[in-house]
Parts: structure tokens; C-alpha cells; sequence
């Protein structure tokens, strides 16, 4: 059994540092603030081949209001689910009744915890650390500075040893690999093939990662937890709410899936506060790493331009894509036509999405959603196979001809597939680079629907073979020059020979 590890404490103290730090990773946000962790953070993380489980939790203050008292609900519950409790503590602040409050909880419910004394960089660790025995951890306390990773591995390693006994030798497990060189040539198209369809059967048995995104207060955290079936983030009727990308792994129907909330984008001239800047980079590179992004509209509010700009990043990304237009249930007929007819219109670049109408709130159409989230995953990493492609390329080409350049017919000789998710279709022949945009999208029109390929961009690229007669050509043309320059000198000098 993998053990779980709460970080708990009062706002302030360190908590998210830590939990990079353990973890190897920047999924928490951190800021010299107090109250930047909002959600429960859970993250991985191994050391001497023993994997554990942590969870970043929001600060524990004791006299919290509104979204405050939501937090402190959801860091009670981290402690309840964890193993093993890090109780983390400011050396450089001293002992607040906030600190108090959380050792008496912890004693109260009879939690394996222990006590970290954070913050110790430039000081007098033991003084400084001597005022915290008061709270009555029954420990000793570890004596640690997060920010520069003093103590921490130590601190781990020993709580490892008290959880599952110390290692032995036989566990440090295998050596790393040792990579070779790699080959930079370009493969054939049958190597491509051979590649892409390894990569597709590892598409096929991977988890599925799918990320929720949109403006703020749209209902995000609502579709989460309604997903979930449980409330595994905050959700409070205040925009903003979310500040993390929250990454969830849970089964649906026995299959395993990866969820990830994500903060709200709003437009860049109203983001003043540094760490909404930073939450919506994490919202950004969550969209990059993710197979299929579900992006949340308000059907009260209908579509607006950040709902374009947001579709529009996803779009170059190359991520597939299902809409989901959210509070549909408050709607009257009118309205629901009107946004209906406004989507139809605006959002004709992205016409190989599905688009629901849900209520995340009240659960409505929410099932529906995992089966346009898998038909677009499948179809994102879908392989064909270059006889195929050739094959449909010429049959397209021979109901409709490029048009002529100079003269001259733009050829396409043959396709195959250069990429998954998103698909990637290479088209080779001569003047691809003169083809036109209507031609290419009548092209790209004609391949989705004869691949059935739905809920994801097709990407085509056009390549142009070098003319092996361009170096003769170009021979033949200075030759000829240099006979017309010799016999220009020798009629010149024939001419003066003649008068003299």
C-alpha cells in the first residue's frame, strides 16, 4: 500500500514549497503570501524506491469565513484520508494560536503526525524550534528549510522507514537506463508507419487525460466534483476561486481516467494580481499536456470573446476538443435558440466539436459528455496506414483537380501520416506550395469525413520533392552562355583583323 502524507499547517508556513520539493515538481503554486492554496494538491513521489503519496492542503487558521472556512472543510478532510500528517510550522514567526488549535486536532483524532519546523535557513534551528514542544507532538521535530531543500530528504527517508520499516539493499530496485545514440535520419514512411502504430496502441492503453477549462465562475469545479460524485475541490460563487491546476485520477465503469480542474482565464487587461498571472500559465501548459480539453461557456452569459480566445488556443495547440455550455436549465426556450443560433454562427472554426447542453449543478447531460471526450480521444490517435491514405488521396484528387500554376498541374503523388495527436497527414508531390487555401481545406474536409475523424484538428502538411533536373537545367544554361561569350570575342576579333 502506497502511503499518503498530508501537509497541514496555517497559512504561510511553506506547505506548497514542500510539497514540490517532495514531489520533484512545480504543480503547486507558491507566492510570499498567505491563502494561495485554495484546493487539495495530490502529487507523487519515491525515494529509494518507495513511492508515497502527497497532499497540499490550504491553511488552518481557525477563524475563517466565506471561502476561508471551505479550505480549512477540505484541508480537515486531507487529514482524515492521510496515513501520516506533516504538521508544518513557521520557526521564523513562533507559535501562533493557529498552531495550537491544529495540535489539539490532531490529538483529538488520534493522527500519526509529526512536527516540521520550516523556515530554520540563517537561524539558530534548536532555539528557535524549542518554543513549538509546548504543542505536545510526542516527536521530535524535523528542522527543515523547504525553499532550499535543507533536511528534506533526511525528513522523508525517515518517515518512510517508520511507515514501512527500514530498506533493504535488494529494494534500491534497477540502475537507470544508460540511451544510446539517437538516429537524426529521416525515417521512410513504412519506418513512420511502423512508429505511429506502436504509438497509437500506447495511446490505446494509456490513461486518458482530459482537463475542464473557461472562464472564471463558469461552473468548472461544479462539473468536476459532479464527475467525481463526490466534493473533491472548492466551489464558492466567487470568480477566481480555483488558483491551481488540480490534477485528479479516479475510474469510471472500471476504466482509469485523468481529470484536471483548472483556474479561469479572464481577458489579459483585467489579470492585475501576480499570482492570477501564474495560475493562468498553469491553466495553459495544463491544456498543452492533456489529449482532450472540455471548454466550459456560461449559458447565462452566452458566448463571448474570451469563450473565441480560449477555443482558438486549443485550437493551436492541437488538442481535441468537446464543448459544454454549462447552466443550461435556467434558460428559457428563447434564450436556449438564440444561443443555440449564436453558436452555430462564431463557432464554425471549431465544426468537428460536439457541443453540449448541461447543468454540472443539477447533473444534466454530464454522462453524456465521457462519450464525445472518448470518440475525440480515439480518434486524436487514430493510425492509418499510408497505403490507405495514398489510396483516398488519389480518388480525391481524381474527383477534383488542383488547379493549374503557370501552365502547369500541381501534382499530389502520395499521403501518409506523420503524427498523432494531433493527426498529421503529409502530402508529398510538386508545387504544394502554390496550392491554394479552398483546395487545401476541400482536402482536409474530405479526409475527416471518409476517416470518420471527429473531436480533434487535422493537420495537413504539403511537401514539395527537389527537381532532379534543376542542376542539368542550370548546366546547360551557363554553357550556353559561355559559347555565346566565346564567339561574341571571336567575331571582335575577326572584325579588327579586318581592318587592319
Amino acid at each position: 500500500m502506497t502511503p499518503v502524507i498530508a501537509l497541514v499547517g496555517r497559512p504561510n508556513v511553506g506547505k506548497s514549497t514542500l510539497f514540490n520539493r517532495l514531489t520533484r515538481s512545480r504543480d503547486a503554486l507558491v507566492a510570499d503570501f498567505p491563502g494561495l492554496t485554495r484546493d487539495r494538491q495530490y502529487g507523487e513521489g519515491k525515494v529509494g524506491g518507495r513511492p508515497y503519496i502527497v497532499i497540499d492542503t490550504g491553511g488552518i487558521s481557525g477563524d475563517e469565513e466565506g471561502i476561508d472556512a471551505e479550505m480549512a472543510r477540505h484541508s480537515l478532510l486531507a487529514i482524515d484520508e492521510a496515513d501520516l500528517v506533516l504538521f508544518i510550522v513557521d520557526a521564523r514567526s513562533g507559535m501562533t494560536a493557529a498552531d495550537e488549535m491544529i495540535a489539539k486536532y490532531l490529538r483529538e483524532h488520534n493522527k500519526k503526525a509529526f512536527l516540521v519546523v520550516n523556515k530554520t535557513d540563517g537561524l539558530d534551528a534548536f532555539s528557535h524550534a524549542a518554543e513549538f514542544y509546548a504543542l505536545g507532538m510526542n516527536t521530535e521535530p524535523f528542522m527543515i528549510a523547504a525553499v532550499h531543500n535543507r533536511g528534506v530528504s533526511t525528513m522523508i527517508t525517515q518517515l518512510l522507514d517508520n511507515l514501512l520499516g527500514p530498506r533493504d539493499e535488494e529494494d534500491l530496485g534497477p540502475k537507470e537506463p544508460v540511451w544510446g545514440e539517437v538516429n537524426l535520419d529521416e525515417p521512410t514512411p513504412e519506418e513512420q508507419d511502423a512508429a505511429l502504430e506502436q504509438e497509437a496502441q500506447e495511446h490505446a492503453d494509456r490513461q486518458l487525460k482530459f482537463g475542464i477549462i473557461g472562464r472564471p465562475n463558469v461552473g468548472k469545479s461544479t462539473l468536476v466534483n459532479r464527475i467525481l460524485g463526490e466534493e473533491r475541490v472548492i466551489v464558492f460563487d466567487l470568480p477566481g476561486t480555483t488558483r491551481d491546476a488540480i490534477t485528479i485520477l479516479f475510474e469510471r465503469k472500471g476504466k482509469p481516467y485523468t481529470l484536471v480542474d483548472t483556474a479561469g482565464i479572464r481577458r489579459r487587461k483585467n489579470v492585475t494580481e501576480i499570482a492570477e498571472k501564474f495560475s493562468i500559465v498553469k491553466t495553459l501548459q495544463a491544456i498543452k499536456e492533456c489529449n482532450v480539453a472540455v471548454v466550459v461557456i456560461d449559458g447565462q452569459t452566452g458566448l463571448v470573446e474570451q469563450d473565441l480566445h480560449l477555443l482558438s488556443f486549443v485550437l493551436e495547440s492541437g488538442r481535441a476538443l468537446v464543448i459544454a455550455v454549462n447552466k443550461w436549465d435556467n434558460l428559457d426556450q428563447e434564450k436556449r435558440d438564440q444561443i443555440k443560433k449564436d453558436i452555430d454562427r462564431r463557432l464554425e472554426f471549431v465544426d468537428y466539436a460536439d457541443v453540449h447542453y448541461i447543468s454540472a449543478l443539477h447533473g444534466t447531460g454530464v454522462g453524456e459528455l465521457f462519450r464525445s471526450v472518448e470518440k475525440a480521444y480515439k480518434s486524436a490517435t487514430s493510425h492509418w496506414s499510408t497505403n490507405r491514405l495514398t489510396t483516398l488521396l488519389q480518388d480525391v484528387v481524381s474527383e477534383h483537380q488542383p488547379p493549374m500554376i503557370h501552365g502547369r498541374r500541381i501534382k499530389l503523388r502520395y499521403a501518409h501520416q506523420g503524427g498523432l495527436n494531433p493527426p498529421i497527414i503529409v502530402v508529398h508531390g510538386n508545387q504544394t506550395a502554390a496550392l491554394t487555401t479552398s483546395y487545401k481545406r476541400y482536402l482536409m474536409n474530405t479526409f475527416r469525413k471518409v476517416l470518420k475523424v471527429t473531436g480533434t484538428p487535422l493537420r495537413f502538411e504539403f511537401r514539395s520533392g527537389e527537381n532532379p533536373y534543376a542542376t542539368e537545367k542550370l548546366d546547360s544554361r551557363e554553357a550556353s552562355k559561355a559559347r555565346q561569350l566565346k564567339m561574341t570575342k571571336e567575331a571582335r576579333a575577326d572584325r579588327k583583323r579586318k581592318r587592319k
